[in-house]
């Protein structure tokens, strides 16, 4: 049977995860819709959570290292799978709130170009 600290630990670990998840994909509707203040907003939140998460973990990691070996726990390496996974959307929707807001940037551009040769 699982310690309860270690099932707490994880829940903690998968609870702060997904709502960093939430908070992501907010951000990538928020790109959708060319909304990159909130997006940005979105992925400080998502960060913050998954900051949690990672103490959590970062900490637990620490006690085992200092000697206390805690068992096996297929519940733990889960919420460690979901952290990393969802660590790696946030970077990825970081990297594409870049790209959007470039992109945006180019169009705005262009159409301004455009204005002022059909004026011409």
């Amino acid at each position: 049977m699982i310690e309860e600290k270690t099932a707490q630990n994880a829940m903690q670990i998968i609870l702060h995860a997904g709502d960093a998840r939430v908070h992501c994909m907010n951000a990538l509707k928020s790109i959708e819709n060319s909304n990159f203040v909130e997006a940005k907003e979105e992925i400080k939140r998502a960060n913050d959570e998954i900051v949690k998460a990672h103490r959590i973990q970062t900490n637990c990691i620490s006690v085992e290292t200092q000697g206390d070996a805690g068992e096996y726990s297929v519940l733990f390496a889960h919420a460690q799978d979901t952290l990393m996974t969802i660590y790696s959307e946030i970077n990825i929707a970081k990297r594409m709130i870049k790209i959007f807001e470039a992109y945006d940037a180019r169009l705005t551009k262009l159409e301004r170009l455009d204005k002022v040769m059909e004026h011409e």
